[in-house]
């Protein structure tokens, strides 16, 4: 094998192992920044932190983490599509994972 297909093969599996583990890691978000997300964007209708202070119009962030029916996929659909009286944010795919992302870090703590 000369040493051009080699590099090429060693490149092409490289890339095949870390495009994965990188989408993985986007679609998986940040708790931190889903957590600032929200503080910005959902507290004047969410009790966004469990001690923390929030509008009551909109389910409590933790009681939202803790329903069994409120899965990734479930969160993701309502956040690309929300309906009323919740607004339409327009966030994007990454800030949308984020904000699961924290969600998920609330499951277990009621």
């Amino acid at each position: 094998m000369s040493a051009y297909a080699f590099f090429r093969t060693l490149t092409i599996t490289a890339l095949t192992l870390l495009v994965p583990a990188a989408a993985r890691a986007q679609a998986s978000g940040d708790p931190a920044a889903g957590l600032s997300l929200a503080r910005q964007w959902c507290t004047s209708c969410h009790l966004v932190e469990p001690a923390g202070r929030g509008g009551q119009s909109g389910p409590p962030f933790l009681e939202i983490a803790n329903r069994p029916d409120r899965t990734r996929p479930t969160l993701q659909a309502w956040l690309n599509n929300p309906h009323p009286p919740m607004p339409n944010l327009n966030l994007t795919n990454k800030e949308i994972n984020d904000v699961i992302a924290y969600i998920e870090s609330l499951r277990g703590r009621m």
